[in-house]
């Protein structure tokens, strides 16, 4: 029997100062969220009135902005395991907080691929830094259940995202949402310049940071603890998939459905939101009780989640009456971050304290180039080449690369469980 959302919550705060910590970091990776993903929700709007492609949305929505974000990732990561974390978090929620407001004021392709590559590089500030924060903050133990908490973040950046972007874009047009999240970032930030403080850089179960170890070193790490290996490839893969997912299911319930952009804003911020976030605590949380038994645990609940949302997905895109595919939405949408606490938690539980910011960053740069890069433009691309031929139902079949890419991501979290608990005992 699962326990109450708020005593998940509860166990994993150590002090108030640390709740404070958490809670403002899960809030900058809110408003990180909402201004990345409300693109999604506008997508519509914006192809008709700009006249772009599929492909055009792909790029924009995705391989433009993670290339920048993952570019500006590893050199702050590398600032911020040297200085202060806080004042780097709030700059950068300033900047991309500003840039969004910008991409309202677009006229055209290229000023709007301008005004998300701003987006993409202040965005690349803030969550390295935090990873670090709360690793400093949290023990082995509980890890893996903060990092869920911190990871309800995307969740109510998509419910934000597509609850004001469908409506006020339904309501006054695209640009209008674009300002209004913009305005709501730079109010967060202003909070976040007053109460995020840096805590002290220590390890909780023990050690210390020493000097920071190089670039090089960071990624050998990557490269020769083969849970951390696999783990890193297995986010990697799944990232395509929820990209995919979140940057074109708006588009598939507006083309596929009928629904308007208002209902399709509600139905997923509902979703991928608040159902989305009790499933993503409930990773973090059943990977830190059941690796608290057995190690292998902390990263085989999502190898057979995935296993599972593979099939689900698959149904979601294949029924065509609204109501059985909402229905079926349901369990999928809830788990599409599952994998986000396990996976951010042994990340920095397998890498030495003084590079824990540039290996989040690392881990970042794989998943965000690969996921994000690939996800949009591939099932854009794709969704273009079928149109000739299958019309409005081109973007549901292009959506069905995503259930083999859930069984390939399971592999690999299957695989990084076996040696997790020799590795992690290793590092310690």
């Amino acid at each position: 029997m699962f326990p109450e959302p708020k005593t998940l919550i509860c166990a994993a705060l150590p002090t108030a100062g640390g709740r404070v910590t958490l809670g403002i970091l899960l809030s900058v990776f809110a408003i990180n969220f909402m201004d990345r993903q409300i693109f999604a929700i506008l997508v519509e709007p914006i192809k008709h009135d700009l006249s772009l492609s599929d492909t055009e949305v792909g790029l924009l929505y995705g391989l433009a902005f993670a290339v920048l974000y993952t570019s500006a990732g590893i050199p702050i990561a590398r600032l911020a395991d040297r200085m202060d974390r806080a004042r780097i978090i709030n700059w950068s929620l300033v900047l991309f907080s500003a840039m969004t407001a910008a991409c309202g004021l677009a006229l055209g392709y290229w000023q709007l691929l301008a005004a998300r590559i701003g987006v993409a590089l202040g965005e690349g500030g803030t969550n390295p830094p935090s990873h670090a924060m709360i690793s400093d903050l949290y023990p082995v133990a509980r890890r893996s259940t903060a990092m869920a908490i911190f990871s309800l973040g995307p969740h109510i950046g998509i419910l934000l995202a597509f609850l004001i972007g469908g409506w006020v874009a339904q309501l006054w047009g695209w640009r209008w949402a674009f300002g209004v999240a913009g305005l709501g970032g730079l109010c967060v930030a202003a909070l976040s310049f007053k109460f995020l403080e840096e805590p002290k850089r220590s390890r909780i179960d023990g050690s210390t940071a020493t000097e920071q170890p190089t670039g090089r070193t960071v990624v050998r790490s990557f490269v020769h603890i083969p849970s951390l290996r696999h783990l890193c490839v297995g986010s990697a893969v799944v990232s395509i998939a929820v990209y995919a997912i979140v940057g074109w299911l708006p588009s598939f319930l507006i083309r596929s459905h009928g629904f308007s952009t208002g209902t399709t804003g509600t139905v997923l911020a509902l979703v991928l939101g608040v159902i989305g976030g009790f499933g993503t605590v409930l990773g973090g949380w059943l990977a830190d009780r059941l690796g608290a038994r057995n190690p292998i645990w902390r990263l085989q609940t999502v190898g057979i989640v995935l296993a599972v949302v593979a099939l689900l997905w698959a149904m979601v895109f294949i029924t065509k009456n609204p109501v059985t595919m909402l229905i079926l939405l349901m369990l999928p949408g809830g788990l599409l971050g599952f994998h986000l606490g396990p996976t951010f938690a042994m990340v920095q539980s397998l890498i030495e304290p003084a590079m824990r910011a540039t290996a989040a960053a690392v881990l970042l740069l794989v998943s965000n180039l690969v996921g994000l890069g690939l996800g949009p433009v591939s099932v854009g691309a794709l969704s273009d080449v079928l149109t000739p031929h299958f019309g409005a139902d081109s973007l549901r079949l292009a959506l069905l690369m995503v259930p083999p890419l859930c069984i390939w991501a399971a592999y690999h979290y299957h695989v990084a469980a076996r040696t997790i608990g020799v590795d992690l005992a290793r590092e310690r």
